[in-house]
């Protein structure tokens, strides 16, 4: 007789680390991403809505006081290299950076793995929903705003956003923005589990520049930024109901990797024990004092 999966074994076996597999983890990442690019590009683009909501969205930053996209986005535009960097930086280290980021927690800490890469998954997942329900023009897209499209003014190449390419993406998927949502899921991995402050810092500089890229090449309000936070904190707390544990309390190796095996505790030395050149000597013990007479 199969013993059935209670919920006591289920959550166990949820919260217990486990070795990635590498053919597995490939596939699901291949697959979450496939289904993640085909839901995103099928919804119903829902142009008249979507440009509404953007309208919308800026009346709230300015009323917020953050609609700093328009000046940010001139400024920026008036230095070519800069603004060309950045819209290579928008097309391409929104995914080099984030398999990096997977290939090293699968390589470096595996017992860790799973766990993280479910908070990622989970993040884009919740952000479809957003997708379908929300439909939102980015600023570049807003009639007679006055943004700039960096792609196609500086003939930049590699972006889904703009250009030739636009045919194949959903241009009205701005909120939540993804390039925050997992900008900063690779930024609590690095300063959680690398050593080097040198690292850590450029971690945690990495959303802040990726902020600052997605404003000027005018692809995101500062407010979808805000939804990606957003999704990212969602999963977080799915991740953690999910595993019984945060993702970032799991052990850096999972039982049955050599390198979890650590040294046994070094022996507790009695409390009248002293060392001396290397030797443990006794300590004279004293005499207990009595009182409970009176002197």
């Amino acid at each position: 007789m199969q013993p059935t999966l209670s919920p006591t074994r289920l959550r166990v076996y949820l919260s217990t680390p486990r070795r990635p597999r590498f053919v597995v983890e490939l596939a699901l990442i291949a697959l979450g991403y496939w289904v993640y690019s085909l839901v995103r590009n099928a919804v119903p683009e829902r142009e008249a809505l979507a440009v509404d909501r953007a309208w919308q969205l800026l009346d709230l930053e300015k009323a917020l006081h953050i609609d700093i996209e328009h000046s940010v986005n001139h400024t920026v535009n008036g230095v070519t290299w800069l603004i060309v960097s950045m819209n290579y930086y928008y097309a391409t280290l929104h995914f080099v950076v984030t398999i990096g980021v997977l290939v090293w927690l699968f390589h470096r800490h595996p017992g860790r793995y799973r766990a993280v890469r479910t908070v990622l998954f989970l993040t884009t997942g919740l952000a479809l929903f957003g997708y379908f329900f929300f439909a939102l023009a980015p600023p570049r897209l807003l009639p007679d705003a006055g943004y700039i499209d960096t792609v196609l003014v500086h003939h930049t190449w590699g972006s889904m956003a703009s250009g030739d390419m636009k045919n194949v993406s959903n241009q009205y998927a701005a909120m939540p923005s993804m390039h925050i949502g997992w900008s900063t899921w690779c930024a609590i991995a690095i300063a959680m589990f690398a050593r080097p402050m040198w690292v850590k810092a450029l971690g945690i500089l990495y959303p802040v520049l990726t902020l600052f890229v997605i404003v000027a090449t005018g692809n995101h309000f500062v407010l979808d930024a805000v939804g990606g936070w957003i999704t990212l904190a969602v999963a977080l707390v799915l991740q953690r109901l999910l595993n019984a544990r945060s993702a970032y309390r799991f052990p850096r190796y999972p039982p049955d990797d050599p390198r979890a095996v650590s040294l046994p505790p070094p022996a507790r030395r009695p409390m009248d024990a002293g060392v001396k050149d290397g030797h443990e000597i006794e300590r004279p013990q004293r005499e207990p004092v009595d009182v409970s007479s009176s002197p």
